[in-house]
Formats: C-alpha cells, structure tokens, sequence
C-alpha cells in the first residue's frame, strides 16, 4: 500500500489530473458556447435546433468528469505541497476551487434547463452564462492567485509562470461577461501547469520521523 500512496503524493498526479481537466472543461465551454450563442441571438426558434441540442447534451456530460479531475488536481496539489504552505494562502485556494466546482455545476444546470422546454427563453441562457462568466470564472481567478502564490512561495513554479499565472487571473477577475471566450484562459493555464508538473518534479513531501 505505501508505494501507491507514495505515487499519489508526486507531481505527476497533479498534473495528469490538470491536463485532463483542462481539456474537458475547454471542450465543455466550445460546445456551449457554438450551442447556445451569448446575447447574440435569441434563444427560441432555431437556436436550439437538434444538433445544438447535442452538443448542449455532450457539454453537460463532461461538466461533471471535468469538476471530479479538478478536485483531484487541486487535492493533489495539497498532499504535494504538504505542511509548507502559507495558512491563509492555503485557505483561499481551498475554497474558490470548491466554490468553483459548485458554481460550474449550477451554470452547466442552467444551461441543461433550455432542453426541457421546446421554447425555451432567454433566462436559462442569461442565468447559465452569468453564472460561468462573473461567478465561476472569478473563484477560478482567486484559485489561479492562491497557486501562483504557493508555487513562487515553495519554488514550485517558475517565476515567469508565476507571472503568467497573475496575469490570466487578471483577465479573469476584470474580463466578465464583456469578453466572450475569455473563460478559455483557465483551462489553458490549468494545462500549461499540468504539463510543467509532469516535466519537472517538486520536491519532496517531508515526512514524519517515525518513532522507534
């Protein structure tokens, strides 16, 4: 059992599990955002015609699968970083990751409520957008603050992906429902730092002393 437990402890756990987030959720957020056009058109007629009907359909088959990979890269990043990491900092990427999850499962909701009707109106569709684009992407700009800052504390990651990381939770704190798309920056940072734990390895979880 210890050498399993130990290959869960490794950067490279965090790191699959963030590629694999990273590409559900972007996927997710294409399909949505094809199907079902932000302000541009209204909802009735042929806007959710059948084959936006699936793609809404696959959209919300990947929500889940992309929430359960990002827990497990952001538990994966906590067991790797272990009792080194700044209280309050550790704190705050706990929470808006869970935050998160809980706000991406209601927009994927919301959008999943214009399937049930034939007509459907323009409130699912405002409710499910606003909700991706001021509340969950805004919890993802705090967990892209709370990492970089942990990762430039520990020397995890590199400073110019440090900086990177502040500069796309910039865009995501200030962009908001202005800027279309710009919700695709998070799972572009996310697979940027799964690619760089799967490259280069952190260090090591210190571990108890155990008593004789």
């Amino acid at each position: 059992m210890e050498p399993n437990l130990e290959r869960l402890r490794t950067p490279r756990a965090a790191g699959l599990a963030g590629i694999v987030f990273a590409v559900l959720l972007a996927a997710a957020i294409v399909l949505m955002r094809l199907a079902i056009p932000e302000g541009a058109t209204p909802v009735g007629g042929d806007a959710l015609s059948p084959d936006r009907r699936r793609a809404v359909r696959m959209a919300l088959e990947l929500v889940p699968f992309a929430g359960i990979f990002f827990l497990w890269f952001t538990g994966a990043l906590r067991t790797q970083v272990g009792e080194r990491e700044d209280k309050l900092v550790a704190t705050v990427f706990l929470g808006s990751g869970l935050v998160f999850v809980a706000t991406i499962f209601g927009a994927a909701s919301a959008a999943g409520s214009l399937l049930e009707d034939q007509q459907p109106s323009d409130f699912g569709r405002d409710f499910a957008y606003t909700l991706l684009t001021t509340y969950s992407m805004r919890m993802a700009a705090v967990f892209i603050f709370a990492t970089s800052t942990i990762g430039r504390q520990l020397g995890m990651i590199p400073r110019p992906m440090v900086l990177i990381g502040y500069a796309a939770g910039l865009v995501l704190l200030f962009a908001g429902p202005g800027f279309p798309w710009s919700e695709m920056v998070f799972p572009a940072w996310s697979a940027m730092i799964g690619v760089h734990l799967l490259r280069v390895p952190m260090r090591s979880r210190p571990q108890p002393e155990e008593k004789v």
